[in-house]
């Protein structure tokens, strides 16, 4: 079996830099800039203020509403949810560290239709749980509660496995040296854990809150679809756009890719800070 490796010091030709250069961008162009660049001159084809009319009109101040109120719910869990399973995982050997590790990845493996439909078997009116939740008048599919628990799923890897390596690199050294000296756990976390992983856990964060507020596939599932109760954006945006309303349905859409761009320019920042932290270090 034959290997071809370069020697030391030796750089490809010219040309095939560029040649890859130009491929990447003319991909990041076409699959990122292109498509925004669509979304946006739709959006105000017909002026900023047909825009404005569009997202506030009640459904979509609804959608916009539901939107943040389950990112707001779902990603303060996950972060709980990511630091506690990242700190046991990271910080300690026990039997079934694999197990758990594999179950928390299962949401990448899992179709988020999939994750949608196991909720409505559970909960639904016919699911295993329904006949005891319609006896005392609990209602979570085709409601907020079921959104909140389809986006908790599909969310509630990415602070856990922004932290576990993490975590894992650095070591439990520091900690036990601070055990040793006297103090508690939870002072020990917030002097030494906390500021140790702290730009990784914000990364964690912020890619959360991303996936939370774009969820299509596992919320369409469980939301029933019901104007201006259990629509988020991204149905909204499908619901206006199979209606033939495209101005609506981009100046919804634009909300929405407003929203990544803002949460790319804070994954920049977090990055530069990061990578600042680390030169220093």
């Amino acid at each position: 079996m034959y290997s071809v490796t370069l020697k030391k010091g030796l750089q490809p030709p010219l040309i095939i830099n560029a040649l890859i250069s130009i491929i990447a961008i003319a991909f990041l162009v076409f699959f990122l800039v292109l498509p925004l660049v669509i979304i946006f001159g739709e959006a105000f084809s017909q002026g900023i203020s047909m825009w404005w009319a569009s997202i506030a009109e009640k459904e979509a101040l609804s959608a916009l509403r539901l939107t943040l109120l389950v990112a707001a719910i779902a990603v303060p869990l996950n972060l709980f949810f990511g630091v506690v399973a990242s700190w046991a995982l990271a910080k300690f050997d026990f039997w079934g560290r694999s197990f758990i590790i594999t179950l928390i990845d299962l949401p990448f493996a899992v179709s988020p239709v999939i994750s949608g439909l196991i909720y409505v078997l559970l909960f639904g009116i016919n699911g295993w749980l329904g006949p005891w939740l319609i006896k005392y008048n609990i209602q979570i599919i085709f409601a907020v509660p079921g959104i909140v628990l389809a986006t908790l799923f599909v969310t509630f890897p990415f602070v856990a496995r922004e932290l576990i390596p993490l975590m894992t690199e650095q070591g439990s050294e520091e900690e036990q040296a601070a055990l040793t000296l006297g103090s508690n756990g939870l002072k020990t976390f917030w002097k030494i854990t906390l500021p140790n992983i702290k730009w990784g856990l914000l990364y964690g964060v912020i890619l959360c809150n991303a996936r939370a507020m774009g969820e299509f596939g596992a919320v369409s599932v469980v939301s029933g679809h019901i104007r201006g109760e259990t629509n988020t954006l991204p149905l909204q945006a499908e619901i206006l756009y199979n209606e033939y309303n495209f101005m609506a349905a981009f100046a919804v859409a634009s909300l929405l890719a407003f929203l990544a761009l803002i949460t790319l320019v804070l994954k920049l920042i977090v990055e530069w800070k990061s990578s600042n932290n680390q030169e220093r270090a």
